[in-house]
């Protein structure tokens, strides 16, 4: 670059406003681009993908964190006290002032206070009282000085957090998540985000930056970014147990996207300690024609009764309960359950059939090809931008500029194995042989013809 530039070396306010700045809106395009030019030159399938996530640091202080359930519990407990001092004004007032509406405390602002501060004044109080109200009219002058502005402030905050649970004062956008920053693998609370990605052969395909600390609600909208970026949808998609869910399981069958991706406790399925356990009831049978269960002795369990379930995107889950006839004195009870009277277990049963959908294709030869091959790709992947490359920690806050920091981590990362492609597949070709000029053959070839004709 600097010698294209004629060794005119610009300085970091320029590489950084280009970067923080010009690229907002445009650096996903050149990915795309980037990812079909690798697609054309066939190091890059878009029909396989393998999909993982992974957290990514802020540049934002560590330490100035807002969370969300204290923001609530102050908002509250400001509501409270300001509805104690009028229950305290409407005790102590005359008639006529003890007739007026009860102001609505919905929201703080300073008339609100101005108002209750002016009854109190127009009060006359015994004279056992005339402390108390000092002290009650000290504390109202003190809310008004204080809480219109606090109260402004729970709101803004309310209004930042949206969904989330908490935020960085020095970077609003990062959310607080547990990373694994220690030798120990200890988790550590920092402002963060997380970085899903999809890749093929090693080469990023798709990127997401999101605000959410779980993977598991994140792959419908990272997979309708793909779709967006390139029109259309994997046609087999493979990832670990963080994605399992019946809301994703709904989704990739409903978009006919072959799914490889494990749910909660897959691997414990398979041990015998796993599957000797009594209590568990991915252990229990089910009769799908009549609809109940049998519990370890062969009873029958019939359903009675059903609720709605909503996850945090809204998805509506059935959970259905099913009950024993008589758990008593069966010699299994112990180990079967711990419950008062007959044991009730609640299934969600369209999570069930996917289950043994995905385990089927799970054990198939086609899917053990996939699950060896996702840890070799998509985490190698990560562990080649991040750890080789030491991309640990952002530099830019806000995240429309994340985004474009994380996408040229990962075109760097494609153009960086494509040249090492180029360059081994270069090494590996043999050597032309090098012939002499033609000069001496020529007085080769006139004056000795046999040797000329061993040597060619």
């Amino acid at each position: 670059m600097m010698w294209l530039c004629g060794m005119n070396r610009p300085d970091h306010h320029t590489i950084n406003r280009f970067r923080g700045q010009r690229l907002k809106g445009h650096l996903k395009e050149i990915f795309r681009q980037v990812v079909l030019l690798l697609v054309e030159s066939g190091n890059v399938s878009l029909k396989e993908v393998y999909t993982d996530g992974t957290k990514l640091e802020s540049v934002a202080n560590r330490y100035t964190f807002v969370w969300g359930r204290a923001i609530a519990t102050h908002k509250q407990k400001l509501y409270n006290q300001l509805e104690e001092l009028w229950r305290y004004t409407q005790s102590v007032a005359s008639e006529e002032l003890k007739a007026k509406e009860l102001p609505a405390f919905a929201e703080i602002d300073s008339a609100k206070i101005a108002q209750t501060h002016q009854a109190l004044e127009q009060t006359q109080v015994p004279e056992h009282q005339k402390e108390q109200k000092k002290k009650v009219q000290a504390k109202l002058n003190y809310a008004r000085r204080k809480w219109p502005s606090k109260w402004v402030d729970y709101l803004q905050s309310e209004q930042i957090l949206g969904q989330r649970s908490s935020y960085s004062k020095t970077d609003p956008d990062a959310t607080f998540m547990r990373l694994k920053d220690d030798h120990m693998g200890n988790g550590q609370l920092k402002p963060a985000y997380n970085w899903q990605i999809s890749t093929s052969g090693q080469y990023v395909t798709h990127y997401s930056i999101h605000q959410t600390t779980t993977d598991t609600t994140l792959l419908k909208e990272h997979l309708h970014g793909f779709q967006a970026q390139y029109q259309q949808m994997p046609e087999s998609i493979t990832a670990d147990a963080g994605y399992g869910s019946a809301e994703n399981y709904d989704f990739l069958a409903d978009n006919q996207i072959e799914a490889y991706v494990k749910y909660n406790m897959f691997h414990q399925e398979q041990t015998d300690k796993f599957k000797a356990q009594l209590n568990k009831t991915e252990n229990l049978y089910y009769n799908q024609a009549q609809n109940c269960f049998y519990c370890p002795m062969g009873q029958k369990m019939s359903p009675i009764g059903s609720f709605i379930k909503k996850t945090d995107n809204a998805y509506r889950q059935v959970i259905t309960q099913y009950q024993a006839q008589n758990c008593q004195g069966c010699p299994l009870r112990g180990a079967c359950h711990k419950q008062h009277g007959n044991r009730i277990i609640e299934v969600n049963l369209n999570l069930r059939l996917h289950k043994e959908k995905i385990r089927e294709k799970l054990h198939s030869e086609e899917g053990i090809e996939h699950r060896k091959q996702r840890p070799a790709d998509v985490e190698a992947t990560f562990g080649q931008i991040k750890s080789n490359h030491n991309f640990k920690r952002l530099r830019l806050r806000g995240l429309p500029k994340v985004d474009v920091e994380v996408g040229l981590a990962c075109i760097a990362h494609n153009l960086r194995k494509k040249a090492y492609q180029e360059l081994k597949n270069k090494r590996k070709q043999p050597k032309p042989t090098q012939m002499p000029n033609s000069t001496p053959l020529l007085k080769i070839h006139q004056k000795y013809p046999e040797i000329y004709s061993l040597a060619a």
